[in-house]
């Protein structure tokens, strides 16, 4: 038996904050974006790396407030590369975690917090 990797989905409330958030500060790349019909809720993929994410203006396709781990390899680049932006919004820092991993949080405008980590292995 075998399972495959997991996409989460995230509720979004207005897709020029969630465009500027996480295309233009954290530097993922929208990959589709799907609409039943004009002026109906946005659904779209957006992807950085091996990290894909399902966001979502749909009622009832996610809860605002979620929390997600994302690994990354380079936590101290990507953390360089936010704080140049100069994101009004938000200015993450690096904390070391009692159980060993090094972990920077970052909250998107809907209540989100995305944990960037550089996840022990065991």
């Amino acid at each position: 038996m075998s399972f495959g990797k997991t996409t989460p989905i995230l509720r979004i409330f207005d897709e020029i904050k969630a465009v500027e958030f996480y295309v233009d500060f954290l530097g993922f790349k929208i990959d589709w974006q799907h609409r039943f019909e004009a002026n109906f809720p946005l659904y779209l993929q957006v992807s950085r790396g091996e990290c894909v994410l399902h966001l979502s203006e749909h009622h009832g396709d996610a809860t605002p407030g979620s929390a997600l781990r994302i690994e990354t390899d380079e936590l101290e680049a990507f953390q360089q590369q936010l704080l140049a932006k100069e994101y009004k919004f938000a200015h993450p820092q690096i904390q070391a975690m009692p159980w060993g991993s090094q972990d920077m949080t970052v909250s998107d405008p809907f209540g989100n917090r995305l944990v960037f980590t550089n996840a022990i292995s065991v």
